[in-house]
């Protein structure tokens, strides 16, 4: 049995929001113990989203973040959405001020996690058997098994941040939580490959062979996804239906080519929300919280949102002694989580060809897409209002 050391908080998951959390709160002086169950260079290698919004990138540069981001970010003024072969440019930053940045999860976890060697974080990797009791009282207790033996910390405070499978969410007796869920009846084929982009910009596109999407992650480098039928295998896409899907969807105008895949990765589309994102002591950001289908790509957006918020919310009641900004959190965060959530819903049916047993309900459903697709083409304000949600603008 290990000694039990008291801590102001401790943090379960070093992805994005729990390393911000932790990152934050250091610098108000708190002390933070983040629990990880996978190994640092997992962590550091995990490929996920790569598209920051601008008020992201506000919250990294004022917590001292941004320094590499800031040189080497791709910086985005618009994206190209491609109907049938035919290319049409959404300008964001003519139609609401602000950018994009394509900037890999990975690097923003890298930056994280140099920063917290710089402070001498405590930052416990490969933490297997993490439980938590007394999420209730005044005082929660986290026991871990570590390679470097059991650990137990006493703390004011738990933040789960451990994605939707983690232990945080789990801890919460059945019943405290509503979970809403809806599995969306498609799923993307991603790919990772040595060839230049296609564009400068990102580009969807949408035809009647399915949705693809055109990113990058350097000049050098392109990440690239197919809509797939839902149970689809990465092994199941050859490289050679890669990249002629890809050709065939984007557009013979447009000619790729084909190069090295590096990685392939099947991504299921799925929404998720957790109702409250709070109990007792024990308070839920990032995938712990909720999950977005990647269309629009907010799952990192708001990651960040909320583990700022929820830094102030604890910096509020542990340090000043103001625990309404803690009692709240939840209720303070679920309005902008539900707006990130039906944004991203409304992108994934505008852009993905419809799946289902019923033809003619599909055949419906594909023309109602497109009607709403041909007004954000054609009415200035649609798309600014498209644009306003894409940044971010109109959620924060």
């Amino acid at each position: 049995m290990s000694a039990v050391r008291d801590v102001d908080v401790v943090v379960v998951g070093a992805g994005p929001a729990g390393l911000l959390v932790s990152h934050l709160l250091r610098r108000q002086g708190l002390d933070v113990v983040v629990l990880e169950r996978r190994s640092r260079a997992h962590v550091e290698a995990r490929v996920r989203a790569g598209l920051l919004e601008n008020g992201t990138v506000e919250v990294l540069r004022k917590a001292g973040l941004a320094g590499r981001l800031d040189a080497d970010a791709l910086v985005h003024d618009g994206l190209e959405l491609r109907v049938d072969g035919v290319a049409h440019r959404l300008p964001f930053r003519e139609l609401t001020g602000q950018p994009v940045f394509v900037y890999g999860q990975q690097l923003v976890v890298r930056d994280l996690l140099a920063a917290a060697d710089a402070d001498g974080a405590d930052v416990r990797f490969e933490a297997a058997d993490v439980q938590l009791s007394g999420l209730t009282s005044p005082a929660p207790v986290v026991r871990a098994s570590t390679p470097q033996g059991p650990v137990a910390f006493r703390c004011r405070a738990v933040a789960g941040c451990d994605g939707y499978h983690g232990v945080a969410r789990r801890s919460v007796p059945e019943g405290v939580f509503r979970t809403f869920t809806r599995e969306h009846p498609y799923s993307w084929f991603g790919a990772l490959a040595h060839t230049p982009p296609v564009s400068e910009e990102l580009v969807y596109t949408i035809s009647e062979r399915g949705f693809a999407l055109l990113s990058m992650r350097s000049p050098s480098v392109s990440r690239v996804y197919l809509q797939v039928p839902r149970g689809t295998r990465p092994q199941d896409v050859s490289d050679e239906r890669l990249w002629g899907e890809l050709q065939q969807r984007l557009g013979e105008e447009a000619p790729l080519t084909p190069g090295p895949v590096l990685e392939r990765v099947l991504v299921d589309l799925r929404s998720v929300v957790v109702e409250p994102m709070q109990h007792g002591r024990l308070l839920l950001a990032g995938d712990a919280a909720h999950i977005v289908p990647p269309s629009a790509a907010k799952g990192l957006n708001m990651a960040v949102e909320d583990a700022e918020a929820l830094a102030e919310a604890l910096v509020a009641d542990l340090r000043d002694g103001e625990p309404e900004a803690l009692e709240t959190y939840s209720r303070r965060r679920l309005p902008g989580v539900w707006q990130a959530q039906a944004f991203s819903d409304a992108t994934t049916t505008l852009f993905h060809t419809p799946a289902g047993p019923d033809p003619d309900a599909a055949a419906l459903a594909d023309r109602l897409r497109r009607a709403a697709l041909q007004r954000v083409l054609d009415s200035p304000t649609a798309a600014r209002d498209f644009a306003e949600h894409y940044v971010g603008l109109a959620r924060r």
